[in-house]
Formats: structure tokens, C-alpha cells, sequence
């Protein structure tokens, strides 16, 4: 068990912890303080031994060491990683799964080789449809008999997009053993299954995957709600948070600071507003960092606040194609994608 004293602990076995919004000082999140989601306990992993594979629908197939990644043309991306299921615990009615709070969210610098020269190297086939990813982690499910690794598939298109990269290093260091070392997929814009860690396998295939993972797991399910088809996850919902003050804090009068982010992957977030008066009246923040793709982006607003009370403040973004977050989340069976607009509630002396 390796636990940080600096996360929120949600689940011990296997390790989930959320980072601390309290903690977002600056754009980019520390490795001791980058939240984990774990399927299954930690793998062993033996750098004498370890590889990346790169087999089926191509005709070359590779294996790449270490040295032999690091030897590679290197990319460095900047990009926010979400677990899907950050803001359950806000579902009403509950749902199941680890019920995570405000954190299951971080920021990183990404450094390694894109995924596209991998592909290209092993000269995929002309009737290749998906990519599948392996993880190194491994272990049973409560739904299934069986023992499974943590596996994911992507389009051949969107593997072979340039900012599909194979991470080796994270904030400039090499990728940290909790967060997939010694390689881990990074999809930006896209929920952090799709990142999976400990990578040591690739396999192009001709047919739609159909891993647990894939089709039981991370789908949106809205039954009994509509008769419709369950549908994947794949990006990042527009969403805003408030960092601080929190839910329930007493604060003096006089002048705060209200400061939180805000995060879309499809388009921009151009305007974040923040209401006092439970949403009554609205008013725009400032930015504390400027717009870059795939990145969350931080904001601050100045309260001045002179009368003592009951404050019901709220928080909503609004992204370049004029979508605004709504009153309502999504309800799914599994409790994904929660992007309601936030509400806390503090009390003024």
C-alpha cells in the first residue's frame, strides 16, 4: 500500500485518492498531490525484462525497450486527466462506485513519443479498424468469473492523432511508479480511462473491441430513465468547480477570494460566472491562466461582502459554442459525467 498523507483517501483496496482542491495553487498539480484511480493493486513491474509489444493487424511487428523509447523523437503536451466518475457522491438519486468528491482531477506535463510513429514503425494493416491498449494491472471483477487486465481499445483514427502519446515522463521527471511507469497512454480531452497505465501491449485489430472495460464499464447506461442503447465514454463534459472557499465555511467580513477551474474538451471555456444569491444574479470571474488545449484553466473573483448571512453561491461555465452547464446532471446508472453546476452554501459573521 502506498498511500500519500496529502490525498483524500476514497477507497483503500485498491488505492483511490482524490487530490485536494484546497491545494490548487498552482496551474500544474505535484506528483504527491495528483489524484489515482486504481482498477486493480499495483503490478510488479521488472525494467529487466519489460517491453512494448506492437502486434496483430500490422506487417512488422515491434517490441521497444526502454532505451529504445527514449531514443525516439519526444513530445510534451500539457494536459488534464479526469476520472470519469469525478462528482459522484453529487448524483441524486446515489449510484454505485467510488463515490468521489471535487478531486478526482489533475493537471500534468506529459513528456514521450507519439503514439502515431509506434503505428507507423510496425506498418499497420490497410484492414486494421482499433487499437487495444494492455495495462500491467490485473485482477478479478465482481460481475464476471475470471481474471482480467485492464485493457481499452481507440479508433485507428484516433490513435493515429499527433497528441496520442505514449507518456515517459511527468513534470519533467520520469513517470512516477503510481501513475503508470515506465509507460502510460495519454488521450487528451478524453475522461482517464482511456490513459491506461502501465502499458506493455498494443494490438491493432480488425473488429470492434469488446473488453469489460470497454462496453460494461465506462458507458453511459440511462435505463429505466430511457429505453436507449447505452453510449461510450470518450471526451471531457464542460464543467466548473469552486475550489474555495467550501461547502459549509464560515467566513468574516470583508474581502475573499472565490477561485476555482473550469474545463472543456471540445470547445473553449470563454466565460465562467459565479452567483451569490443562489442564482439570481451573475457575474464573471477573472482568469489566472491563459487558454491552452486540453488543460483545465483556474479563475479567481473578488468578494466584497459587508453584511453577515447566508450565502448560496454557484458557479457555471460556458464554452465558445454557447453550451452552458445545466441546473441538472446527467443521471446514468453508473454515475459518470456529473457536470451540474456546482452549489455550496457559507456562512458570513
Amino acid at each position: 500500500m502506498l498511500y500519500s498523507p496529502h490525498l483524500i483517501t476514497r477507497k483503500i483496496i485498491p488505492e483511490n485518492q482524490e487530490f485536494p482542491m484546497l491545494s490548487l495553487s498552482s496551474r500544474i498539480t505535484p506528483e504527491h498531490l495528483f489524484y489515482i484511480r486504481n482498477h486493480f493493486p499495483y503490478p510488479n513491474v521488472d525494467m529487466r525484462t519489460w517491453g512494448l509489444s506492437i502486434e496483430g493487424c500490422v506487417n512488422k511487428p515491434r517490441y521497444f525497450r526502454y532505451h529504445d523509447l527514449l531514443k525516439m523523437p519526444q513530445v510534451t503536451l500539457p494536459v488534464t486527466l479526469e476520472c470519469v466518475g469525478d462528482k459522484r457522491s453529487f448524483f441524486q438519486p446515489k449510484t454505485r462506485g467510488v463515490q468521489w468528491g471535487l478531486g478526482a482531477i489533475s493537471h500534468a506535463v506529459w513528456t514521450g513519443v507519439r503514439l502515431q510513429d509506434l503505428l507507423l514503425a510496425a506498418d499497420v494493416q490497410r484492414n486494421a479498424r482499433e487499437v487495444t491498449f494492455e495495462g500491467m494491472d490485473k485482477g478479478v471483477r465482481t460481475d464476471m468469473p475470471g481474471v482480467f487486465s485492464y485493457k481499452r481499445s481507440l479508433s485507428l483514427e484516433h490513435s493515429l492523432h499527433p497528441d496520442t502519446i505514449i507518456a515517459l515522463y511527468m513534470n519533467g521527471k520520469p513517470l512516477p511508479y503510481l501513475h503508470g511507469y515506465p509507460a502510460r497512454l495519454i488521450v487528451p480531452g478524453w475522461y482517464g480511462m482511456a490513459s491506461v497505465k502501465w502499458l506493455h501491449r498494443i494490438v491493432v485489430i480488425e473488429e470492434q473491441f469488446q473488453g469489460p472495460f470497454q462496453v460494461v464499464d465506462y458507458v453511459y447506461d440511462r435505463k429505466p430513465l430511457t429505453p436507449s442503447a447505452p453510449e461510450p465514454v470518450t471526451t471531457i463534459h464542460l464543467n466548473s468547480t469552486i475550489a474555495g472557499p467550501t461547502d459549509q465555511e464560515v467566513l468574516a467580513k470583508g474581502e475573499h477570494c472565490v477561485w476555482g477551474t473550469t474545463i472543456s474538451s471540445r470547445d473553449p471555456v470563454d466565460l465562467v460566472e459565479i452567483s451569490t444569491d443562489n442564482g439570481n444574479t451573475w457575474l464573471a470571474v477573472s482568469w489566472l491562466d491563459q487558454h491552452e488545449a486540453y488543460s483545465w484553466r483556474r479563475w479567481c473573483w473578488k468578494w466584497t461582502v459587508t453584511e453577515p448571512g447566508t450565502y448560496d453561491m454557484k458557479v457555471r461555465a460556458k464554452d465558445t459554442a454557447g453550451n452552458m452547464q445545466s441546473e441538472m446532471a446527467d443521471w446514468n446508472v453508473k454515475g459518470y459525467g456529473y457536470n451540474a453546476i456546482q452549489r455550496i452554501r457559507v456562512y458570513v459573521d
